[in-house]
């Protein structure tokens, strides 16, 4: 079982509609000391339900789904496969604030492989859920090791956090990088700094 719920969480009650999720922004305009129906507010609940639907897709998705398909004619390929610089948008589940950044995802395959787009794909379903840092970066080692059973797993993410960069501490430049290692990459220094010197070494402290 892995470390981390890969799975959207469960929502007991059922899901508002659309028109309730406008009324809801309708709501905090009101709050923020405007008026919801003046011209250039009109629509902007639609809009923004809209946008909710689309940043959050990825609680409709399954990143096992994508990860599902694999192929085993490789002619005993078995060294380190890296998708770099999978750029994403994500938000935080404290402040529903943007989280924008890139992911490095690697593996070592055992008898099987898998697209290189459906890597791109898992880190997609996960970055549109709400989301800290930190889990995402395991959910998504979780996932591939859980589906595709490699020698191991390296995910490194490295994202700026808008939480941060425009409200509370107000620190803009500042970037968050976190990392998952699973199986060889955990266990061979050797591996992890092949793999760190290929995405360009974000961060040096993760070799040791």
């Amino acid at each position: 079982m892995s470390a981390v719920d890969t799975a959207p969480p469960q929502i007991m009650e059922p899901r508002p509609t659309f028109e309730e999720a406008e009324d809801a922004v309708r709501t905090l305009l009101k709050w923020a000391g405007d008026d919801p129906d003046r011209e250039g507010l009109k629509d902007t609940p639609k809009r923004v339900a809209k946008a909710y639907r689309d940043w959050f897709s990825g609680y409709e998705q399954d990143p096992v789904e994508y990860l599902a398909r694999t192929f085993e004619e490789v002619e005993g390929y078995d060294e380190m496969i890296v998708l770099k610089d999978i750029r994403f948008e994500s938000h935080c589940e404290h402040h529903l604030a943007p989280i924008i950044g890139k992911a490095h995802v690697a593996y070592l395959p055992t008898n099987k492989v898998v697209g290189i787009s459906k890597l791109a794909r898992v880190v997609e379903v996960f970055a549109r859920r709400l989301q800290v840092q930190e889990k995402m970066t395991a959910q998504i080692a979780n996932s591939i090791q859980d589906v595709l059973e490699p020698q191991g797993v390296a995910v490194v993410i490295e994202a700026s956090h808008q939480c941060m960069t425009t409200r509370g501490v107000h620190k803009p430049g500042v970037t968050m990088v976190t990392s998952t290692m699973l199986g060889s990459f955990r266990r061979d220094p050797m591996t992890r700094r092949e793999f760190l010197t290929i995405i360009g070494n974000p961060a040096s402290t993760m070799e040791s």
